[in-house]
Parts: structure tokens; C-alpha cells; sequence
């Protein structure tokens, strides 16, 4: 950037290195739809397969366009580096894969995206890697189920469905003093919430979602705080503090601060080892698309939350629901939590628990006309879908409750249509055989 900002309106254009293509001038970030890169020379490849600098390898690992990406989404959360790849759910097994290995555990708040409750409780144990849930209502905990072989802690900001804040600045503390990372998965807060502002250490994105806003790409990314010692507590993180045969024995906690001036063992690490092993890569034409959704994301994301606010007023007079699930609603200590980490809203998601349970939720949903029914949250359209038959399907009806998904919880994605538009259909939907929205070019 030619200058600082901590405005998300400004990084969004302006965050990271990038002025220009250097190439052709370009103000757009070209698409660098290329496998390879030509190397100056035999000395020149050298060094960038032993690390000793930093450069374009194979686009399996980097790619110019990619990079532009990754440099203002690291910008925006305030982070030091950051590795975008091909999904959400690449960013969250990655980024785990990168500390933990078979025989470790990982201490989890069970309030949790189906998928990756999904990914914890059984591809993370087929990998060896043991998941154990605490109660993010008691951050104690977190540290009761720790022991020599936790290697991570991991939250989300705004757990879906149950939209109450993960603590973040409590548990963060916790591992700091064990020497245990937390990741916070940041897709549902991005702006109103900076999780590295509160301790976290590692941040992942699902960039289909908010960031990329526009529901035509998938894509995620892992982003590096370079704020936590690797090296304080070497037993509790060996991936760092022993030698990696990937790289003739390199130590990871030594060797990259030396190497780039910066304390990015993590991000590098994920980067040269996990990206280049097993490949998720982001395609340079996602990541093209994910920039131009990044361009926009604050102006979006603060007309959904406004949308979603006007939204709430109406739901919460409307007789057929039952509860709605907000966080500007919350009482007490959930009250304090968001107020605390949603700094600049509440969000743009809502749950509605319908009286007439599990039918009630799924009538609702084949009754809607300007919200798309889609397994999906954050795009510019509003969204609807039905947890318990559908993302958290797959889960117990215990943990099902455990995650906020009861019977008749339907969650709503607001988009940027107008509000009268939006509470037109959520009516009509909720009378269940009232007129039929008409939208008109």
C-alpha cells in the first residue's frame, strides 16, 4: 500500500504490496493462469528450492495472482503472511495438519460448522489425531483437557448455527501460557471481528463466503498472526523444534527468521510443505474472483448487517417463531461476548426456531421465493436453509442440539436485496400461503 490503513474499505482495494502489475502496469490484478515459472538461472533455482529466498516455483505452491489475494486478506485481519487455498475446509485440515500430528490431540469448542464438526470427529481420528471437546461457556476447560501432546486450540468467532462468540482473548491466554496456539475460524465475522486483535495466532477463511461474496468460487485461507513463539515451549510444538526431513533436516522455528526477517515459520511451513505435498491449490481464476468480491466485501457486508438487524424487528413480533437466534438479542454473559469481539455489528446471520418443529422448518424453506435455498452463507443473495436435514445432518440429534441445530432451526444468510423485499418473502413464507413474491426487472 502507498500508505497505512486500518480501514477494511481501503485494504480491500489497496492492502498488500500490490500498485500495479510490474509487467504491464495493470491497476487489475492480471490472472497469471500459468502451471510454471521460467528460473533466471541454475543458481536461481537453487535458492528457491532451499528456501534460501522466496520466489514464483510452481503454481501448486504460489502463484502472482494468488498472492495479491493472500497479501490483503493478511492485511485485513492484521496478520503477517497468509496461505490461500482451494476450500474452507482445505484451510481448517491444513491448518491443523501443520501443527498436529498422529498420536497429538487438538482441544475444540463442539460449537461448530457440520463440516468440520463432521472433519474433527471422524477424518481428523482416522489421521491419528485425537479431538477433544470443551465447553467454550467455561474457557477452563480448555486448559483441563490439555496435556503434552495438545497442539492446538480452535474456535469460531461466530459459530454456526449457535451465533453465540467464541471467547477468544480467554482461551487465547490459556495457550499462550501453555504454549498452545488458537485458530479461530473468522468466516462468519469478517470486519466486525479481528480475532488476532484478542490473541489468536492463526486465522482461517472459508473466502466462498463473505470475502468472496458473490457465489461463484470456492476458496479458503489460513492466515499467520507471526505473533506466537513456535520455539518458547519446543515440546508442546515439535513440528517446529525438531529436524523436518522435508528440507534436510531444517527447523522450522529457526530457520525462517533468519531466513525472512519475519516470524512466519507457520505460514511458510503450511505453505512449502503441506500446499507443495498434497496439493489443495487455489486456482489463479478463484483467486481473480475472490479479489474483485474482496474489493467490495466492507460496503456488503455493512448493508447485510444492516439488513439483518431490520430483519430481526420483524421476526421477533412475527407469532409463528419461536425464537430468534441473534447475537444483538442475547442476554447476560452471551450478551457481553458479543458486545466484546462484534465491534462493528452483529453479523449478517440469523436463526429462526419455528413452532411447529422439523416440518414447520422445512415447509418454511419450499415456501420461499426471493431467498435461494443453498448450502451456503455470505453471498450477496439471501440464503436459507435448514440445518438438521441438510449441513448437520449427518450428526447425532445430541450433537445436533450441542451445535444449536434443534428441529426447527432454520438459518437465514441476508443478502443486499432490498429490506422491504426480504420481509416481503419471510411473511409470505411464514404464513404459508400468502401471495407469491413478484420481483420485477
Amino acid at each position: 500500500m502507498t500508505s497505512a490503513s486500518n480501514h477494511p474499505e481501503t485494504i480491500g482495494l489497496h492492502g498488500g504490496q500490490y500498485r500495479k502489475d510490474p509487467a504491464t502496469n495493470s491497476v487489475a490484478v492480471p490472472i497469471y493462469q500459468t502451471t510454471s515459472y521460467q528460473f533466471d538461472d541454475t543458481e536461481h533455482a537453487q535458492k528457491l528450492f532451499a528456501l534460501q529466498e522466496l520466489g514464483n516455483i510452481y503454481t501448486r505452491i504460489m502463484n502472482p495472482t494468488t498472492q495479491v489475494l493472500e497479501e490483503r486478506v493478511a492485511a485485513l485481519e492484521g496478520g503477517a503472511a497468509a496461505l490461500a487455498v482451494a476450500s474452507g475446509s482445505s484451510a481448517v485440515v491444513l491448518a491443523i495438519q501443520n501443527i498436529a500430528s498422529a498420536g497429538d490431540n487438538i482441544v475444540v469448542s463442539p460449537h461448530l460448522y457440520g463440516g468440520t464438526y463432521n472433519l474433527f470427529t471422524n477424518t481428523l481420528k482416522n489421521m491419528g489425531i485425537e479431538v477433544r471437546f470443551a465447553d467454550p461457556e467455561n474457557p477452563e476447560s480448555f486448559r483441563e483437557l490439555s496435556d503434552s501432546k495438545t497442539r492446538a486450540y480452535f474456535g469460531e468467532t461466530l459459530p454456526n448455527p449457535k451465533l453465540v462468540p467464541f471467547p477468544i482473548e480467554e482461551v487465547a491466554a490459556i495457550g499462550h501460557a501453555l504454549g498452545i496456539p488458537l485458530i479461530v475460524d473468522n468466516t462468519a465475522a469478517p470486519i466486525t471481528c479481528r480475532p488476532f486483535d484478542h490473541g489468536a495466532a492463526i486465522i482461517v477463511h472459508s473466502l466462498t463466503k463473505y470475502i468472496g461474496g458473490h457465489g461463484t468460487s470456492i476458496g479458503g485461507v489460513i492466515i499467520d498472526s507471526g505473533k506466537f513463539d513456535w520455539v518458547a515451549n519446543p515440546s508442546q510444538q515439535p513440528l517446529f523444534n525438531t529436524p523436518d526431513g522435508s528440507y534436510h533436516g531444517a527447523i522450522w522455528g529457526e530457520l525462517i527468521p533468519e531466513v525472512l526477517g519475519a516470524p512466519i515459520a507457520y505460514a511458510v511451513r503450511a505453505r512449502v510443505v503441506l500446499l507443495r505435498d498434497l496439493g489443495a491449490a487455489l486456482s489463479p481464476t478463484n483467486a481473480f474472483n475472490i479479489i474483485q468480491g474482496l474489493e467490495t466485501l466492507a460496503l456488503r457486508f455493512r448493508e447485510q448487517q444492516e439488513n439483518a438487524a431490520k430483519l430481526v424487528e420483524f421476526l421477533t413480533s412475527h407469532p409463528a417463531v419461536k425464537n430468534v437466534i441473534y447475537p444483538g438479542l442475547f442476554k447476560e454473559g452471551q450478551k457481553a461476548l458479543a458486545q466484546k469481539y462484534l465491534t462493528r455489528g452483529f453479523g449478517a446471520l440469523i436463526g429462526i426456531e419455528l413452532a411447529g418443529g422439523l416440518e414447520a422448518g422445512k415447509a418454511f424453506i419450499n415456501q420461499l421465493k426471493l431467498f435461494y435455498h443453498v448450502a451456503n452463507i455470505g453471498d450477496s443473495r439471501s440464503l436459507a436453509i435448514h440445518p438438521a436435514s441438510t449441513t448437520h445432518s449427518q450428526l447425532s440429534e445430541e450433537d445436533q442440539l450441542k451445535a444449536g441445530a434443534t428441529s426447527g432451526y432454520v438459518r437465514l444468510s441476508i443478502g443486499i436485496e432490498h429490506i422491504d423485499d426480504i420481509i416481503l418473502d419471510i411473511e409470505q413464507a411464514l404464513d404459508q400461503g400468502a401471495p407469491d413474491v413478484k420481483i420485477v426487472a
